[in-house]
């Protein structure tokens, strides 16, 4: 199943907390999209939950300063 999440007008340390929390309420396989913005949010979100053990399947622009990372559970 695939999941949203925009925390572009989060900032850190939030970002990855609000990510974490939308996490733990997924099944494991669950895929997750996270909308971002470009700085901090981005360089933390997908270290973050690389160390916590799930797996960034991808990292793409999306436009402006709007990131999105794509995290499997």
């Amino acid at each position: 199943m695939k999941h949203q999440l925009d925390i572009t007008q989060e900032h850190c340390p939030m970002t990855f907390v609000r990510t974490k929390l939308k996490l733990a309420q997924m099944a494991k396989g669950d895929t997750l999209e996270v909308l971002l913005s470009e700085g901090e949010p981005l360089n933390n979100v997908p270290r973050s939950a690389s160390e916590q053990g799930f797996k960034v399947l991808a990292v793409e622009h999306v436009e402006g300063k709007t990131h999105r990372v794509l995290i499997e559970k």
